[in-house]
């Protein structure tokens, strides 16, 4: 059950960073907003391939330690230009593993980078708090691929539980599959037999961490002609991951290469990753795979907040910042999911939260040219930044937001594509209503606190005070009847009493 934030103060931010030394890329990544979720300010990564060299002599190669080097030195440098208030630099399985991983870690010290040399079952956690941070819901195991380790996690009721690490970083897979056909099955099954994994994950979804994978389903995207640019929470089902091991062999990696979206640095590994992939999901049981977008750095972020904060609804949390950066009046998008929610009452609490989530970005639009709200609102919707919310779910809010800034009761694409028709008729007439109390209100908070909104005797009645009569024009009488007509009732307004 999520916590409703608070609506009563703007939340306080802070910029922090987090510079993320793994096995095959360091990347920095510069957060600014809620404590809840974070929004991205800046993200960048250097394929340094710092685990490259490790199956071979067990140390961190000269030319990898070059490339840190300059990263490192970049990364500190922008942190201090961005004037980041708390920077973490953590390293993972290529440093603790490395016969020179301190030479790495005096690097950084001598940057003024003070690194924390993260174990496994630190990673796991981690990882696990990521997928929990974008995905609250979450049941399941948590899969987390770097360079050189794997760490599963079950994650279930908000909250991580069993956790292990495997030397299985996907550069370190060419060497095992090289030893012939059927090893690196034989290899996955034995290590989770002896870690008590096997079947773990039977009959639960396996949530993908880890750039390699992600790419996997990346691919998948470009190849089933999927409609929307967004990879948190895209499925794929077993049989979908047995034949990307074939298509990536037939592609070949020039047409991988071509890929739109697909970062070229992830190539060279993706035939591994998808090799280990297919085997571990068959030796733990799950029949599908889900993409997270979040994962450690995600996760670090989510383990340093108050058990309160963190059942706060991410989808709810960034939608309402959304609202305070992008529409006219702070409060409105709260007060209209309340003045609205009489005619819906029977929405579940997910499609209650969606509905939330659309009220929120009601104003998003008002900036754009009167011709391009309604479309402006479907791309917000469709392509922001959101978590806790799939495909269908985007569409829904998408399809409310499309109808409440005047695009009408059509179903613009790709939202047809992406959600059931009866979604789409119960969003029309959130947009319905939503526009009546924009449109009643003004934006502002005052009429939408004194009036309301319900239905009575096949009749759609809204009540004003006496002052507030002559808020009842033209335009609101139209908006009043068009709901009144979807809903099947006869527009009556009440004044006084």
């Amino acid at each position: 059950m999520f916590r409703r934030p608070r609506t009563d103060a703007t939340p306080q931010t802070r910029r922090t960073g987090i510079i993320d030394i793994g096995s095959n890329s360091i990347r920095l990544v510069v957060y600014d907003g809620s404590a809840r979720l974070p929004a991205t300010l800046f993200n960048e990564k250097v394929m340094a391939g710092l685990g490259r060299s490790l199956a071979e002599t067990g140390a961190i190669g000269e030319e990898a330690l070059a490339l840190a080097t300059t990263a490192l030195a970049r990364f500190s440098s922008l942190a201090r230009e961005m004037e980041v208030d708390s920077l973490r630099t953590v390293a993972t399985a290529a440093v603790r593993e490395a016969s020179n991983g301190d030479r790495l870690i005096e690097i950084a010290n001598a940057l003024g980078l003070k690194v924390e040399l993260l174990s496994g079952e630190a990673e796991a956690v981690a990882a696990g708090y990521g997928v929990l941070s974008g995905i609250p819901e979450a049941d399941g195991i948590v899969g987390d691929l770097g360079g050189g380790s794997l760490e599963l996690v079950r994650v279930v009721a908000g909250t991580v539980t069993d956790r292990v690490s495997f030397p299985l970083g996907v550069l370190r897979l060419e060497a095992i599959r090289a030893q012939g056909k059927g090893v690196l099955d034989k290899t996955v099954e034995r290590m989770l037999g002896e870690a008590g994994w096997s079947k773990r994950g039977e009959g639960l979804p396996f949530y993908l961490v880890g750039g390699s994978w992600r790419a996997l389903a990346r691919l998948d995207m470009h190849l089933s002609g999927y409609p929307l640019p967004v990879i948190h929470e895209y499925a794929m089902p077993a049989a979908t991951v047995t034949r990307l091991q074939r298509t990536i062999a037939q592609m070949g990696k020039s047409r991988i290469r071509a890929v739109p979206n697909l970062s070229s640095g992830r190539v060279a590994t993706m035939e591994h990753a998808a090799a280990l992939l297919g085997v571990l999901i068959r030796h733990l049981g799950s029949a599908e795979t889900v993409a997270s977008a979040f994962g450690l750095r995600e996760g670090l972020l989510y383990g340093e907040l108050s058990a309160e904060e963190r059942r706060e609804d991410p989808l709810v949390v960034a939608t309402r910042d959304e609202a305070r950066r992008s529409g006219r009046f702070p409060e409105h998008g709260d007060l209209l999911d309340r003045w609205i929610a009489p005619l819906f009452a029977d929405d579940i609490e997910e499609l209650a939260r969606l509905r939330h989530a659309a009220c929120l970005l009601a104003d998003v639009g008002w900036r754009a040219n009167p011709e391009f709200r309604a479309e402006r609102g479907l791309e917000i919707a469709l392509h922001g930044n959101w978590v806790g919310i799939d495909a269908r779910g985007r569409a829904i809010v998408a399809q409310a937001l499309f109808t409440s800034l005047g695009g009408g009761l059509e179903s613009p694409a790709p939202v047809g594509q992406l959600a059931l028709p009866d979604d789409l008729e119960r969003a029309r007439l959130w947009g319905l209503a939503m526009r009546l109390g924009q449109r009643l209100s003004g934006g502002v908070a005052g009429p939408l606190r004194r009036s309301s909104i319900c239905v009575e005797d096949e009749r759609l009645t809204l009540r004003l005070g006496e002052d507030d009569a002559p808020l009842y024009g033209e335009a609101v009488e139209k908006r009043h009847r068009a709901l009144a007509g979807a809903l099947g009732l006869t527009a009556d307004v009440a004044v006084g009493g």
